[in-house]
């Protein structure tokens, strides 16, 4: 099996397995070096050629044509369709007692350290999800209908954490359309409970969907206006600080995404890290990891976005992720640094930074787009020997 979204030059190598190149491009009549070029995507096969090198590898044609979407009734049965399935209200209702607010607290508390700490967040989330979602709903619905002011508050607190959750979970399984309705939903509980502190959360939440969705510039607008809100709201310093600079740094991301590269640099360096230097990094507010640490890997994401990777990679050696309380944010820093070799054409420091995030999430790299687009860079250019371990680690994460 190959995954879906395998190219078809990637296919056809597959496929092809140890047999030599020149052997079967003198078998179907074309060139070796033609070959190679379909390969890595260069060239784009006739249909004719694309029958032939079918026949040669012994497959079916419709095995090196790429993008076939998946069965439906095999998309219905996944983990992480039961967490979209939770979230839309499926299922029966819920007539027991609710949960009190305290146990939800905990319960999301839990599923938020497990998805920023945990290699296998994905399987952790998907197994945990449906029932709290289920749980916290029913909860929300009991509060909003009783007279118990303070446990209603603590219950639509807990909601609106869960759902920053569901939006970073949905973000990465690749439902921008879930993500979208996680973050209003954030944002509908923060505000029912009144707490400034939540709704900065789901603001930053919801600029970060609008990023997702390539609106660089509305997510600019929004993580700006609501950056204004919290320096007027009533929180502890270090909150205010932190939920202040964490937006700060969606604005920041949103002008790098329309390549303003000054406008980006400047707002870092005057607005976001003043705010980094009052927050520590162990403090993960609002679980956004903002911190100094996060501030120096949105510089060195600028530096790379903008192809200055000598400097991005000499901003990486000052770079130490081992405080950070997210693996997800480690496993960020460690694949821009292998883009950034990547850039560079050094297919070597690119496949031992990538060996090196299978260590770290294996998860994240096999879901990640950027990881899957480096990996097959370093099959399709590399020497040998680091074609074949790069062919190697596709397998062990399902890309082939």
């Amino acid at each position: 099996m190959v995954a879906a979204d395998l190219p078809i030059g990637d296919r056809i190598r597959h496929y092809r397995g140890g047999r030599r190149q020149d052997a079967v491009a003198g078998l179907i009549g074309i060139t070796p070096d033609y070959l190679s070029q379909i390969e890595r995507g260069l060239k784009i096969p006739s249909l004719p050629i694309l029958y032939a090198l079918a026949q040669e590898l012994g497959v079916p044609t419709a095995a090196l044509l790429s993008e076939q979407p998946p069965a439906e009734e095999d998309a219905a049965d996944t983990a992480e369709a039961a967490v979209g399935r939770a979230l839309l209200g499926y299922g029966p209702a819920l007539s027991a007692q609710p949960v009190g607010a305290g146990e939800l607290r905990d319960r999301v508390e839990g599923a938020w350290q497990s998805w920023q700490t945990d290699g296998d967040r994905f399987t952790q989330a998907a197994e945990a999800l449906p029932a709290l979602v289920a749980d916290v709903e029913h909860a929300a619905r009991a509060a909003r209908a009783g007279t118990d002011a303070a446990e209603r508050r603590a219950v639509l607190r807990a909601a609106a954490d869960l759902y920053c959750l569901l939006r970073s979970y949905h973000r990465r399984t690749g439902r921008i359309d879930l993500a979208t309705l996680a973050a209003d939903r954030a944002m509908r509980a923060a505000e029912d409970a009144d707490d400034p502190l939540r709704i900065a959360a789901a603001q930053w939440n919801l600029g970060h969907v609008l990023l997702a969705a390539s609106q660089p510039a509305e997510a600019e607008d929004l993580a700006l206006h609501a950056a204004e809100q919290v320096a007027a709201a009533r929180l502890p310093d270090v909150e205010r600080a932190a939920m202040g600079g964490a937006l700060q740094l969606v604005a920041v991301v949103g002008a790098a995404r329309r390549r303003r590269w000054w406008e980006a640099r400047h707002r870092l360096t005057e607005y976001a890290a003043p705010a980094a230097r009052k927050v520590p990094d162990s403090s993960n507010i609002g679980w956004t990891v903002f911190g100094p640490t996060n501030l120096a890997l949105h510089a060195l994401s600028i530096d790379m976005e903008a192809g200055d990777t000598s400097e991005a990679l000499h901003t990486a050696d000052a770079i130490d992720t081992g405080g950070l309380p997210s693996l997800e944010r480690e496993f960020t820093f460690g694949l821009e640094v292998a883009a950034c070799h990547s850039q560079r054409r050094d297919d070597a420091a690119t496949l031992l930074s990538l060996i090196d995030l299978e260590s770290v999430a294996p998860e994240d790299l096999a879901r990640n787009p950027t990881a899957r687009r480096l990996m097959l860079t370093v099959i399709r250019r590399a020497r040998a020997t680091q074609a074949r371990q790069a062919e190697r680690l596709a397998e062990r994460i399902g890309l082939v």
